[in-house]
This record gives C-alpha cells, structure tokens and sequence, in this order.
C-alpha cells in the first residue's frame, strides 16, 4: 500500500548517524535512497556496503550535518552524554530519531499521512499492531514500525489517505523537532528505564513529548490507572488537546472496561470473550486506546469490532504456544519488567511459572498479591537467586536451575505432577544475560516445546 521515496527528496543534505545496529543501518539506507549524504559510525563498526555517498568514519566534527540521528540506545542526555551528541551540541547540530526524519521526509514529498504515535511502559507493541490490523482490515493505507518491527525511516511512503502507526519508545520521544501526530497514546507509566532518564520525572517527561505539537483537532489517549498518566491527562487536557480517557478499572473514564465488555459512555460497545488472542484486562485497556484512536481516524463502531475479531495476536505476548498432555504453554517472553508479568498472571488462576533473567529496579516484589497463583517457579538468569529470595520470604515453591533448556522441561514434569494446566514463561525481568533479544528468548521457548512435543509418546498437535 506504500510506494517509495522520491530518489532526489533528500538531495544536498548531509546526515550524520551513530549507530548502525538494526534502526542505525535502516537510517542510512533509506537517507540514501533519498539522495542524502552520510557520515555513518558505530564503535563495534559494523558493515556496511560501499555507496558513493556514504562515508564510514569517526567523527570528527559535524560542521557540515544537517542532523545527527543517533540509534535509540545511544544517550544523549543521561547517564552521560555520548561524545558525538556533545559535538552535535557545541555546533548547534539537531539530535533526531528516524521517526522525526520520516515526518519531515512524509511531508517534503507532498503527502499528508497522518501519523498515530503509541506509548507507554507496557502494551505498546500489542496497541501497535492493533490498530495497523484494524486499519488495514478497513482498507485503510497504513505502515506501522518504529520501537516495534520496521525502524521508522524505512516505511514506505503513503498516500494522503495513508496513516503511519509508530510505537514510540522514551528514547525516541526525546529526539523530535517538528512531529505531529493526528492521534497520540500514552497508555501506562510504571518506573522503567530510569538509569537513561534520571528518575521517574525524567521519565514522565520523556513520554509527555508524545503530545508534542497537537493541537484542538488531534486526539491524545491516555490510560488512567496509575496516578501518573492521569495527572498527565489532566495537564494534556488544560493545553487544549482533546483527551480520551480509557481504564481497565470502569472508573472515570470516557472508555472503561469491566468484566470484558467494553464500554463507551455507559454503552457496551465489544465483548472481549470474542477475542481470545487478547486476554486479561490490561489487553482490554489496549483495545479500549485502539478503538478511541481508530474512531478519530474516522472508522465506525462496526468495522472497528470486525478487525478487532480477526486479530491473530503478537508472537512473544502471550502466545499460546501449544498443548502437551492437556497443559497449555504460554510465551510471554516479551514481559520484561514485573509490571508486564503482572498482567500475564492477572491472566491464569493457577500456573507453573518460568522467570527470570536481569530484574529491573524493585525485582518482583510488587507482584506479592499474584504470587499465591504461582504452584512452582523455575527460575533462569543472572538474578534468579534474587527473585528466589523474593520468592522464599512469601514460601513460594521455586528452584534456580539457571537456563531455560532446563526450565521448560523441568516446569512442563511440575504441571503434570501437580495438575497444575498451564506452563507460563513471563521472565519479569530483561534477556540480555543470556538472548540477544525477548524475541531470541522466546524462540527458544518455543523450540523447547518443540522438544517435548517430539519426546512426549502421545503429543498433542502445536496450536
């Protein structure tokens, strides 16, 4: 649905980007494609195929940039200030993210996209590919990238009709000039990231730039169940900016939930049951911000159900994996932080639990009230003893057998032992210990079930 570029779009315009892992080498390719120059380095150097306007260097100085485009993971404030972001500072060079570059580059070649920006600590990604589904079920011309999937700059161009569906990440929310966005998301806010951000007011700060720029005709959605997001909403609301609120909890708020039905202004609009690829009430929050922002861009309520009961979900967020001997397997390996894999376990009354990997500040005691839903933990990663500490001061069952390989056939003997029907891997904790990524971890999970589907003497089919 989207067409390229104009190859001279960019033409006479000098970049700089650091860093070229996924997102950085996607920047230069598509900078390229559209006629720019570009200095272009990483300090592990990675490769990069040789174009006549395309130079692989340190830098130097960056005179002659029009923007320093640094990979999201690069910081530019804090903890300490990359020294190219110090060069781009002293020559009053812009630091932007290829989400920036794409609404400049949308809007010099003449097409007025809108584009819908999608934040928050968790549900993000889920949110993402939500409202593209929707859209695209409707017809609509759309691309969705950014923090999920596709780096931003390498979408495709779309018409005027066209909508760009951008996850947004804290990082890239602080590297926006002239952005706009037609419908804007902040959907939670939990403590996240907050060695990059300073503390937890660094990191309101960085997500409240979602809002950057809109004005009486854009919409900003904003879930309202931490105190945090709904202070923002009522700050969003006083500069004038249209504001839906949505809620888990059916209280306060213009879109509500309550026991899976969704509501709107007092009026059942879905029922959730009719999605199973969506559980749990923070997935019905996700649908709730999804269909606020999908009827902004002018869907009605019966194509926006219709879309909502086709999606097929997102690998690695509680995935149903399969079933082996009536237990089923869950990935949720995308749950990084405790906040996440309390909503996986809001999700199962009983569940033999995988976790574990490098924890985030607070570790797993704020999931305490869940635990009693836990009948064992096999726990993995760099701070398994410290989630089993938690773990013992509550008497939780657990074992530290330090891989996955070993937990997953470990928990799936546990289920059948304990009658327990439902295996769940959702580490609250990041993969970087042992994965190169949660998609690496999850993958794994997956192949391991694969394993036992082969061992087990009567296996039941992958569903």
């Amino acid at each position: 649905m989207g067409a390229t570029f104009p190859t001279d779009l960019l033409a006479g315009r000098h970049y700089a980007v650091l860093g070229l892992g996924r997102n950085g080498a996607a920047v230069v390719t598509a900078l390229l494609q559209m006629g720019a120059s570009v200095q272009a380095w990483d300090d592990r150097h990675a490769e990069l195929p040789a174009h006549p306007r395309l130079t692989v260097a340190p830098f130097n100085d960056l005179v002659t940039a029009d923007a320093l485009i640094l990979s999201p993971g690069i910081p530019h404030q804090r903890p300490r200030p990359h020294p190219v972001a110090d060069m781009a500072r002293a020559a009053g060079i812009p630091i932007f993210s290829d989400a920036e570059l794409l609404f400049q580059a949308v809007r010099a070649s003449g097409s007025a996209a809108r584009f819908v920006s999608i934040t928050g600590t968790n549900g993000k990604s889920t949110t993402t590919a939500l409202l593209a589904h929707i859209l695209s079920d409707a017809g609509i011309p759309n691309a969705a990238g950014g923090n999920l999937g596709t780096a931003s700059l390498a979408l495709p161009r779309l018409p005027d009709n066209g909508v760009y569906v951008i996850e947004m990440s804290s990082y890239m929310l602080e590297r926006l000039g002239s952005y706009h966005a037609s419908a804007a998301c902040l959907l939670n806010l939990s403590p996240d990231h907050l060695d990059r951000h300073g503390d937890m007011a660094g990191y309101i700060a960085a997500k409240e730039h979602v809002f950057d720029h809109m004005s009486s005709g854009d919409l900003a959605v904003i879930g309202v169940d931490d105190p945090d997001s709904a202070a923002l909403a009522t700050r969003t609301a006083r500069r004038g900016i249209p504001v839906a609120r949505v809620s888990a909890t059916g209280q306060g708020a213009e879109f509500s939930s309550i026991d899976g039905s969704l509501i709107h202004r007092g009026q059942t609009i879905f029922d959730m049951r009719a999605v199973p690829s969506l559980p749990g009430s923070h997935n019905a929050q996700n649908a709730l911000a999804v269909w606020a922002m999908a009827a902004h861009l002018g869907l009605d309520d019966a194509t926006i159900s219709r879309g909502l009961r086709t999606y097929p979900g997102l690998a690695h967020r509680l995935e149903r994996v399969g079933v082996l001997d009536g237990i089923t397997f869950v990935n949720d390996s995308k749950a990084t932080n405790a906040e996440a894999a309390e909503k996986a376990l809001r999700c199962y009354d009983r569940v033999i639990w995988i976790a574990g990997g490098t924890a985030k500040a607070g570790g797993i005691e704020m999931l305490a009230p869940f635990f009693d839903r836990i009948a064992q933990a096999f726990l993995i990663g760099q701070d398994a003893t410290l989630l089993g500490e938690t773990l013992a001061r509550h008497d939780i069952p657990f074992e530290n057998v330090g891989t996955l390989a070993r937990a997953v056939p470990a928990a799936f003997q546990a289920a059948k032992a304990s009658g327990v029907r439902t295996v769940l891997l959702s580490p609250a904790c990041a993969s970087f210990d042992q994965f190169s990524s949660f998609e690496a971890r999850g993958s794994q999970f997956i192949h391991l079930f694969g394993n036992l589907i082969k061992s087990d003497s009567s296996p039941e089919t992958l569903t």
